[in-house]
């Protein structure tokens, strides 16, 4: 899974998604990709699940490209720990996404496999996304 190499400090706060994506919000490698249409964190795990569905449905012909990259931390407290004793231990890594981040791109397949193949990766996010192409844009 996705992770850091090393991170300056260990905790970090929740912090705000609001606002739509400036930045990543175009294609700029593959044909085809994949957007999204509302704000959420996206986990480590949920990232190696869509790309790992993607390209096993394009049987690895084409290229994919992933977008996004969890930098961010996320903590969690014990399962019998009382609200004391400060905050919990790291969890795991989440991408922070907006509205209009590309988050997968692909190329060097067809449109009706691009379309599957990104079809498949959507359904192990937890943000609802949309298909884009090139020449739609």
């Amino acid at each position: 899974m996705l992770q850091p190499k090393k991170t300056k400090y260990r905790k970090e706060m929740r912090g705000k998604m609001g606002g739509i994506a400036t930045v990543n919000s175009t294609i700029t490698f593959g044909e085809y990709g994949l957007k999204s249409t509302e704000s959420g964190w996206v986990k480590s795990r949920e990232i190696e699940a869509a790309r790992r569905a993607i390209t096993g449905s394009i049987k690895r012909k084409g290229k994919v490209w992933i977008k996004i990259f969890p930098h961010k931390s996320y903590t969690k407290k014990g399962v019998n720990s009382k609200m004391i004793a400060g905050k919990g231990d790291v969890e795991g890594y989440v991408a922070v996404v907006r509205p209009g981040t590309m988050l997968f791109e692909i190329s060097g397949v067809e449109r009706e496999a691009a379309m599957e193949a990104m079809r498949l990766g959507a359904q192990k996010l937890s943000v609802l996304t949309k298909f884009v192409s090139k020449k739609d844009i």
